[in-house]
């Protein structure tokens, strides 16, 4: 299956992405089939080949969460944002999990 994912390139504590097509269960830096652009998080510029993109789509490549984002903000796609990291507990929720359950023993 491809999916249409970041690659990272750049120095170290310079991160800057390629969005490439890839199949999905490959390495994060490893071969790719197509470049399509690229996202820099630093500057959040990004740029994205439309035609490319669309004709991937259409082939059924499916983009990972970050990718559909930039994919919507870009207006390639529409419809909602995807989250993309997990929420933090709020302190009502570790509060209940800290307290254990009274048991009634008669």
């Amino acid at each position: 299956m491809l999916a249409i994912k970041l690659k990272r390139v750049g120095k170290k504590k310079q991160a800057s992405f390629r969005i490439v097509i890839a199949e999905k269960r490959s390495k994060m830096g490893g071969r790719f089939i197509d470049d399509l652009g690229f996202f820099n998080p630093h500057t959040d510029k990004f740029e994205i080949d439309k035609e490319k993109t669309s004709y991937w789509l259409k082939v059924g490549a499916q983009p990972t969460d970050s990718v559909f984002n930039l994919l919507v903000k870009a207006e390639i796609l529409k419809g909602p944002k995807r989250a993309v990291h997990k929420k933090k507990k709020t302190e009502e929720q570790q509060t209940k999990q800290e307290q254990p359950s009274e048991v009634a023993t008669a």
